[in-house]
């Protein structure tokens, strides 16, 4: 399955964006989703992720992102709010077959990332 990211950009802080990850090729539905954000800084680092076996997020976006997906579409989305600086990154999406999982090492299909920035 291919993976195309979108919907970053520039947002103050308290701000909200919708990430969109696009998916084409295998049926897209038997495929658990995840998003990871990286800065130069830090490694990959998990965000969301979901799948048959449920819905999972880091602590440090809990209660401020939602992952969803409409399959008709073959679309992934990430809304996030209250952004804060420490959210600033590239976000990423990948897929895997079956269960979810929070390691990116997991997933063998990624989107290209798309910057996300958070200004004080």
């Amino acid at each position: 399955v291919q993976l195309q990211a979108s919907g970053g950009g520039l947002v103050q802080t308290g701000g909200s964006l919708r990430l969109s990850c696009a998916a084409s090729g295998r049926t897209f539905s038997n495929y658990a989703v995840g998003w990871f954000r990286q800065t130069p800084v830090k490694e990959r680092e998990f965000v969301a992720t979901m799948g048959w076996n449920g819905i999972y997020y880091a602590d440090s976006v809990k209660g401020r992102f939602t992952i969803s997906r409409e399959n008709a579409k073959n679309t992934v989305y990430l809304q996030m709010n209250s952004l804060k600086p420490e959210d600033t990154a590239v976000y990423y999406c990948a897929a895997r077959p079956g269960a979810t999982s929070r390691y990116f090492t997991d997933y063998g299909n990624w989107g290209r990332g798309t910057q996300v920035t958070v200004s004080s």
